[in-house]
């Protein structure tokens, strides 16, 4: 990285995103490799299962105006029913696989930036061949972390739940101060959800660089995120705001642009799926680019020798890297 570790507690918004830009920018070549195997398929199957859930959805309803029409009790409308209800297990099926095979390309995904970050930071030799031969080890530690996140984000919408049902039952849906409530209700609950998911996204570069994974990664991580709170809200909003924005694009001028020609949706498309990697990209190399700012804003000094050490066991028989290693010693500012 161009930036001393003593100066990346002084970057702000747009020095975070400069000195992302510039490493990318510097190793094309790795980045661009990460990119074709791991994170363009990502983007690729998160796009195209919206357009294939949208199609198993209109089936459904071309479906279920056809039984409206067909009179209760016949033998027809019996099988219509039953043929409905099998399309709604295809689309539950459907979104259990994909949701799967998206955790794993996006830990896989995660895995491999972080290392390569990792290795550009203490000037070791690089190759794809080394970033994939380590992936599969280090993917390990970051499952057990997002089943963590996983079951706090679970617990906090089921207490969400009760709460707004509560919220319902004792001010009733009509009165206009509890749709007020309400309102702010779901801004609290957006907020709260917004925390936990950045942590997470934070937590996932700490499993990978640090002893610490699952729970232990999650506090270490609301830790590293004190002082530099603003900041990082302000990254992690603007990224994902932008990832929406593709999405949006997408659903409105290619899965719902019927009228359009197959030549423009077609076209679109692949203008959605190249900017949408190139947005994950820059999302991973961001969040770990963050971590390094966050331990040096805490004065906290990595051990260039010592990481660069763990990195090459990597090749082996996976080593977590120890405290005394990466936790690092406290410098004078």
């Amino acid at each position: 990285m161009d930036t001393e570790q003593e100066e990346l507690q002084f970057l702000g918004f747009f020095g975070i995103l400069r000195e992302s830009y510039n490493i990318v920018n510097s190793w094309r070549k790795i980045f661009s490799q990460v990119m074709l195997a791991l994170i363009l398929p990502l983007s690729f199957i998160y796009l195209a299962q919206i357009q294939i859930i949208q199609l198993l959805i209109a089936k459904i309803s071309t479906n279920e105006e056809t039984l409206e029409r067909t009179p209760e009790g016949s033998r027809s409308y019996d099988s219509i029913s039953s043929l409905i209800s099998s399309e709604w297990t295809e689309i539950i099926l459907f979104k259990i696989g994909y949701l799967l095979f998206f955790l794993i390309l996006a830990l896989l995904s995660t895995s491999a930036v972080v290392y390569t970050i990792a290795c550009i930071y203490t000037g070791k030799d690089l190759t794809f061949g080394k970033v994939m031969s380590v992936v599969p080890k280090v993917w390990k530690r970051l499952m057990v972390t997002f089943l963590c996140n996983f079951a706090i984000v679970f617990a906090y919408n089921v207490v969400a739940v009760v709460i707004a049902v509560l919220v319902i039952i004792i001010l009733q849906p009509g009165a206009s101060v509890g749709g007020v409530l309400l309102f702010f209700y779901l801004i609290v609950y957006s907020i709260g959800l917004f925390y936990i998911n950045m942590i997470w996204q934070l937590a996932s570069v700490v499993s990978v660089l640090e002893e610490s994974y699952g729970l232990n990664a999650m506090a270490k991580s609301r830790s590293l995120i004190k002082g530099k709170m603003g900041v990082c809200v302000a990254i992690f909003f603007v990224l994902g705001l932008c990832l929406v924005g593709v999405e949006a694009v997408f659903k409105i001028l290619v899965v719902l642009a019927y009228e359009k020609g197959v030549g423009y949706r077609v076209g679109l498309g692949i203008g959605c799926l190249s900017l949408m990697s190139i947005l994950m990209l820059f999302a991973l190399v961001a969040q770990t680019i963050i971590y390094f700012v966050c331990k040096s804003y805490h004065h906290e000094n990595i051990d260039k020798s010592a990481l660069a050490n763990h990195l090459e066991e990597y090749l082996g028989e996976y080593v977590p890297l120890r405290s005394k290693d990466v936790q690092m010693e406290h410098f004078e500012v």
